[in-house]
């Protein structure tokens, strides 16, 4: 049985492939398991920058609904158990994470998508909420994410709609990132992968965690936290090397530390 969940490494890249490509990438039990230890591997310091993509000509389509029906303790349960997990550790990275979305992406798929910290998307992909139409209520923090992303108006019009978005019309709205022609989606994925993992880590992840604090921080509570990471950030390597180059005229050589 082939593995549901690869995971590649290209220098300090690691690429997560959802890979049950005949379903269009739909979540099971084995994928939950699959995904977890993906990212557990992408703690490893070593890894600067991590891709979650989708095999064959999906993103992910969301819960296989075959299994919908076989969770012993109710659905609240099983979310707490599978989705939850996934989704904090995502955002627990302390790297960026980017959706490299190939095609479609739906329901807990799109969760998943919003999770991460960068999208792009194929000029294929396409994006539906998925939920309402079969009488559920978004989960696994879409609401959270989307409510972020779009603003409160327009998600709730999204989510209610069930309305399928292009790639186009994504990038419009600020859902995605970049709108990529599918020819040239994968070389630039790698591109902006490793663009990334040249970053100084260690400021990028301190920078994540500023933004997700500002969401419901008061001022006060922002400006505390910003002097507090940025005393730790002037503490690292990347910080010499980042004045040194500037001094040298030269670019940078972060490492990460």
């Amino acid at each position: 049985m082939a593995d549901v969940v690869l995971t590649a490494r290209a220098g300090a890249v690691l690429t997560i492939t959802l890979n049950r490509p005949e379903v269009y990438n739909a979540i099971n039990r084995a994928m939950h398991d699959g995904l977890a230890a993906a990212l557990a591997e992408a703690a490893d310091p070593a890894v600067r920058a991590v891709v979650l993509t989708g095999a064959g000509r999906g993103f992910c389509s969301g819960q296989d609904l075959r299994e919908f029906q076989e969770f012993p303790g109710g659905v609240r349960e099983a979310l707490e158990q599978t989705y939850h997990p996934n989704v904090r550790a995502i955002r627990a990275l302390e790297k960026p994470v980017i959706a490299a979305i190939n095609g479609a992406c739906a329901g807990a798929g799109l969760s998943l998508a919003c999770a991460c910290d960068v999208r792009v998307a194929s000029s294929e992909a396409s994006f539906v909420p998925g939920f309402i139409g079969i009488g559920l209520v978004p989960d696994a923090g879409s609401t959270w994410f989307i409510n972020r992303l779009l603003g409160c108006s327009r998600a709730f019009e999204w989510m209610v709609s069930n309305r399928r978005l292009s790639a186009a019309e994504a990038l419009a709205w600020g859902l995605v990132n970049e709108d990529i022609t599918a020819e040239g989606f994968e070389k630039r994925v790698a591109e902006l992968a490793e663009w990334y993992a040249e970053r100084p880590t260690r400021a990028v992840a301190m920078t994540k965690q500023l933004f997700e604090h500002a969401f419901s921080a008061s001022l006060e509570d922002q400006l505390e936290l910003e002097a507090a990471l940025q005393q730790a950030a002037t503490e690292s390597e990347d910080f010499s090397e980042g004045v040194q180059s500037f001094l040298e005229k030269r670019l940078p050589n972060f490492r990460g530390r």
